[in-house]
């Protein structure tokens, strides 16, 4: 429903709204006037009435809808959703007093949550802050900031790559001002929305089991929103529950948020590569995290090899982390180079006590690392966006038509035509 979807607005009725009493609808009426909108796009019904209309013509860049007469807020905009079109604004208002409701209905795509009764003044901010996101400039951000696909591999378990996977895309997101999505493809024990305080939701198993169901409205429904610039896919799928996909969904979920952010970040478990190889064709950059043991060596070398082969595209940045600064390592930096036959790229020291807080705050390392700690972070992103630079990116593209696939994408784009 909401940004970072593009509305197209001159297809689109501006502004409708949905209400359940006569009160909100006389505050609503001259509200819309001075924003240049139809009174007479304040309709009485509520939300069944916007699910009704909304199946039969097409959704408004901002709408407006009144859960005051809902028995089960939360399940009834995500039926809101299933009829709603990618780009829509949404701005519910009710009787609810519930921090855990708002935080639901924000993670389940409504732009805000308006506790009645509210002001005058509370809704013209409001309504500005989502025509600012219309008028927006995506077109231009994305013609300025070319898509940028990470896939962050760990050589071994417990080596932290998802750690660092999560602090890129809130790098992403926070520093470098882009619109970003964490796809944490650890089905049954990724830590992506954990990492973020976050309940990871259903989105990630509902694709595996239902890929002809992706779309943009999917991922707008599917995605749980961390802050305004970083959305996030991830699940807790039951581990009775095994995976049983032949990797269409993830290749179909990688390519609408390439339509939908401006960059994406990929935890890739390395089973998940060997599975489903694909995964990484699309990725500008691959971050190869390991640590100093002979174990995380070997597969290190054994990852660069098959990266080399699978994806010479792929720019590779190796990162060691968790990384003693006071000696007693299992061997040296410089006989880890020396195996790998290349350098280190960045080197994460291990910090027990920074690792404890970020987790008791639900925030990323690189939001609460300071100091020297914050370094390999800034350092880590700006390797990323330099790696994937225009010229970088056309080469790719350029790389992706004639791989395989680029036949996969044409494949799987012709069911989905004839279902339209």
């Amino acid at each position: 429903m909401n940004a970072p979807f593009q509305a197209r607005a001159g297809m689109r009725d501006p502004f409708t709204a949905f209400v359940c009493d006569d009160a909100t609808a006389d505050m609503l009426r001259p509200v819309a006037v001075e924003h240049g909108w139809s009174p007479e796009k304040v309709n009485k019904g509520g939300l069944r009435n916007a699910v009704q209309s909304l199946s039969v013509s097409a959704s408004p860049n901002i709408l407006f809808v009144d859960l005051s007469e809902s028995a089960d807020p939360l399940n009834d905009i995500n039926g809101l959703a299933e009829v709603c079109e990618p780009g829509t604004i949404v701005i519910a208002a009710g009787g609810v007093n519930d921090v855990r409701l708002y935080r639901d209905l924000v993670a389940s795509g409504i732009h805000d949550y308006l506790l009645k009764p509210f002001t005058v003044d509370q809704l013209r901010d409001t309504f500005a802050h989502a025509q600012a996101i219309l008028s927006g400039p995506r077109g231009e951000a994305q013609a300025d900031k070319p898509h940028v696909m990470t896939a962050v591999i760990g050589v071994r378990g417990g080596v932290g790559a998802s750690t660092l996977a999560t602090s890129l895309a809130w790098l992403l997101g926070e520093k470098a001002n882009r619109s970003t999505a964490l796809l944490d493809l650890d089905v049954h024990f990724g830590t992506g929305a954990l990492a973020l305080d976050l309940e990871p939701g259903r989105g990630l198993t509902d694709a595996i089991e239902n890929p002809s169901r992706i779309d943009g409205l999917f991922i707008e429904r599917a995605m749980v929103r961390a802050n305004e610039r970083l959305s996030v896919l991830s699940s807790e799928a039951p581990i009775h529950q095994p995976l049983l996909t032949d990797g269409s969904a993830f290749f179909q979920l990688q390519e609408e948020m390439r339509n939908a952010f401006e960059s994406t970040v990929l935890d890739l478990p390395r089973h998940m590569l060997i599975q489903y190889p694909h995964l990484v064709h699309d990725a500008h950059v691959a971050l190869v995290v390991s640590e100093l043991t002979l174990a995380a060596t070997r597969d290190t070398i054994r990852i660069l090899a098959w990266l080399k082969s699978n994806a010479p595209q792929t720019k590779v940045i190796v990162a060691t982390n968790r990384t003693p600064s006071g000696g007693g390592l299992e061997i040296s930096k410089k006989d880890f180079e020396q195996s790998i036959e290349r350098p280190v790229d960045i080197v994460f020291n291990d910090d027990p006590k920074l690792a404890a807080q970020a987790a008791k705050l639900g925030k990323p390392m690189a939001e609460v690392a300071g100091g020297k700690m914050a370094a390999p972070f800034a350092t880590l992103s700006n390797m990323v966006l330099s790696h994937a630079s225009e010229e970088g990116v056309a080469d790719i593209a350029e790389a992706r038509s004639k791989s395989l696939v680029g036949n996969l994408k044409s494949m799987l784009a012709k069911p989905k035509a004839k279902a339209a």
